[in-house]
Formats: C-alpha cells, sequence, structure tokens
C-alpha cells in the first residue's frame, strides 16, 4: 500500500484480523498479570528504558497500552518514520522531546524559529527544563547554533500568521543539530518533514489527527533511536496518551485525508474572499502567491491547508468585536476540527509569548472546517460589519 488514502484506512491495524475483530480494540487496562516476577520484571525493565515489551507482557499502562501503539504505527507510517511515540497532549510531547534532546545530545541550548505556537515558545522561554533558548528567524540558524545546541526547533506553516519555513534548507543550516518539526497545521496529508531532513515531527494531536474536538493527545514521529529516548521520558513522567483517545485519535486517522482536503477547498475560498473585503487590511494563507516567496507549496508542501490569518481595519476593538459577532464560527482556541473557529491569538493562545513576538493585535486566526464556504463567508461579513 502507498496511497496516503488507504494508509490512513489501514495503518496500524495490521492485528486486527488474528484478533477476530473489524474495529479498532479499546484495551483500558491500568496494569496486567504477570506470568513470574523474573520475567515480568525483564519486560518491565525494557519498557522503562525505552524498550518494547516482552515475554514478559504488559505489565502497567503508564509503560506500554496497545491501543496507543496501534495509533503510534499509524502514525510512523503516515509520517515516513520507523517509529513514533504518543502523549497525553502536544506540550506533553514537546516537553518529552525537549528532555530527550537535552540526555541525548549532552547541550542544554535550544534554537526556536519564530513565530511558534505560544505555548511552545513559552515552555522554551521560561527555562523550566533548564534549556536556553535562542529565537531566530530561518536564515539565522546556522549563526544561532552553538557547540552545546541540542535542538533546532520550528513549525510550518507556523502559527498564527502562516509564514513557510524551508525545512531543508533549516536542516542543512542546522548541521548535526536534530531539528524538530510541529507539523499540526499542515499534517502528513500535505506535508512529511522527515522526508526534507526532520529529525522529529511532531504534533498536537488534539487538532486534525482526531478532527472532532473530543480527544487530546501529541505525537512525535521519529527514528527508533529517538523513540527509544523518548519512551524513557514517557515512562518517568508519566505523560502517556490515555487509550481512549488513542483509540479516538486512531479512528480519525482513517477521514483525515477526506477532512483536510475538503477543508483547504473552503479554506481557498475564504481567503480569497476576504482578501476582496474593504474591512480586511491583510490576508494570511499560502495558497495566495504574495504568501509563499519560496514557493514551498507543491515543493514541500501538497496544499495550502485550511488555516488563514488576517488582519482587520480598526485595531484590537474592531478584531474584538467581529469574534463576538459571529453565528456559524465558534469563537474558541484549537483549531483542526469539522468545524470553523476564530481567535485571537495575541489575547489568547500566543498571550505568553514575550511581547515583541507576539501577533498583531488586529489579527484574527481562522480554523477553516467543513461547512459551506458561501455560509462562512457570510458570517464573517456580518461580523465585519459589527465591528467598528
Amino acid at each position: 500500500m502507498t496511497s496516503l488514502d488507504t494508509l490512513a484506512v489501514h495503518a496500524g491495524r495490521a492485528d486486527l484480523s488474528g484478533l477476530g475483530v473489524h474495529a479498532l480494540p479499546l484495551d483500558l487496562s491500568t496494569t496486567n498479570p504477570l506470568p513470574t516476577i523474573d520475567v515480568g520484571g525483564a519486560s518491565y525493565e525494557s519498557m522503562a528504558t525505552g524498550g518494547h515489551p516482552t515475554e514478559g507482557g504488559l505489565v502497567y499502562q503508564r509503560l506500554w497500552n496497545p491501543t496507543v501503539a496501534r495509533f503510534e504505527e499509524a502514525m510512523a507510517t503516515l509520517e515516513h518514520t520507523a517509529a513514533a511515540v504518543a502523549f497525553s497532549t502536544g506540550m506533553a510531547a514537546v516537553t518529552a522531546a525537549v528532555l530527550a534532546a537535552t540526555a541525548e545530545g549532552g547541550g542544554r541550548h535550544v534554537v526556536a524559529v519564530r513565530p511558534l505556537y505560544g505555548g511552545t515558545d513559552h515552555l522554551l522561554a521560561s527555562g523550566m527544563l533548564g534549556v536556553e533558548t535562542t529565537y531566530c528567524s530561518p536564515a539565522e540558524v546556522a549563526d544561532a547554533v552553538r557547540a552545546d545546541t541540542c535542538l533546532v526547533v520550528l513549525e510550518t506553516p507556523a502559527n498564527p500568521t502562516l509564514e513557510l519555513v524551508d525545512i531543508a534548507a533549516v536542516a542543512a543550516a542546522a548541521g548535526d543539530v536534530p531539528v524538530l518539526v510541529d507539523n499540526t497545521f499542515a499534517t502528513p496529508v500535505l506535508q512529511n518533514p522527515a522526508d526534507h531532513g526532520a529529525a522529529l515531527v511532531l504534533h498536537s494531536a488534539t487538532k486534525y489527527l482526531g478532527g472532532h474536538g473530543d480527544a487530546m493527545g501529541g505525537v512525535v514521529a521519529c527514528s527508533e533511536q529517538w523513540a527509544e529516548a523518548l519512551r524513557r521520558v514517557r515512562a518517568v513522567t508519566g505523560a502517556l496518551l490515555h487509550p481512549m483517545g488513542a483509540y479516538l485519535l486512531h479512528r480519525g486517522l482513517a477521514t483525515l485525508p477526506l477532512r483536510v482536503r475538503h477543508a483547504q477547498d473552503g479554506a481557498g475560498k475564504v481567503a480569497a474572499w476576504l482578501a476582496s473585503q474593504p474591512g480586511v487590511r491583510d490576508v494570511r494563507y499560502p495558497g495566495l502567491p504574495e504568501c509563499d516567496p519560496l514557493g514551498l507549496v507543491g515543493r514541500q508542501l501538497r496544499g495550502p491547508g485550511a488555516m488563514v490569518a488576517f488582519s482587520v481595519e480598526g485595531g484590537y476593538a474592531a478584531a474584538a468585536r467581529a469574534t463576538e459577532s459571529v453565528r456559524v464560527f465558534t469563537h474558541a482556541v484549537s483549531l483542526g476540527g469539522v468545524d470553523s473557529l476564530i481567535q485571537h491569538p495575541a489575547g489568547l493562545t500566543h498571550r505568553p509569548v514575550a511581547e515583541d513576538a507576539k501577533p498583531d493585535v488586529d489579527v484574527l486566526r481562522l480554523s477553516i472546517g467543513l461547512e459551506d464556504p458561501e455560509d462562512l463567508c457570510d458570517d464573517l461579513a456580518r461580523a465585519l460589519a459589527a465591528a467598528p
């Protein structure tokens, strides 16, 4: 199987026929029977140190769960990597990646390409993980890398203003330093960062992968060596994805290509409509030629995606009023669901970010869902008309 659409349906399900089931099984066991102390202990040690379960069994859910493992196998398949490791949230995945990088590389310096998701930006700036972070543009990565740099972090398309970053160029500039790419906005439907030199491919699985706003999770697709390091962190921090979340996220993968492509089609229409509105000062969407100066759509990205950002005339007051006036859109954070969302990044998701790195106060971000784009444009027209 090589087609993404086919893989999205079948990946991670190879053992189902042998189990005599058709739908994904859900194993909620928190503990498992042990054959003997020695055999069970050997399996425990294998999993606690980043390996796989042995004949001693699964032992304890914090270390391993078969429902989670199937989702991980599916994500590795879709992201063209040898392995994947799932976590309770996207932020837990980011935390584990940074901790694993410091342990594996020995350094405690991180290079972060802005803009980034506000939670990631704040975590790296806080010093909470014992790392020093240098923020830079893509062109400054080579100069920012030091002897003690253990990780380069970037996001493309970037949250919230949709800047595109050439992953291969950053990987070349990083040299031997591993590069982590947040692929949440693009999903494996539109982009595979590992094919362009990324060592770690991160997703907030809460978003497009689940797609229905009812399951939280994070996942990192990577090599088996990196997976072992990540599983060691996960085992001691207890950040394993809950099996119910893994079940819902894995189920969501089957419709991921359909959802992303349909939402992307709607986003293109909404972005083009916004660009023609007198109350809109600027539209950021990778499908607009001026928003893709490096020509990455079609070369690195298989499509522009379903996220749109735009600036309104009238500053913060107009932006706030617009969010309060929508009827079809939901005013809420998060993204990637079947319904369309609108939010104000500077006041919400990017509120903890340093002032000089915050989005402008007149910027609004849209996550386009599966509704009719004409209804979405009508809703935005009413909201913009209500804004001062």
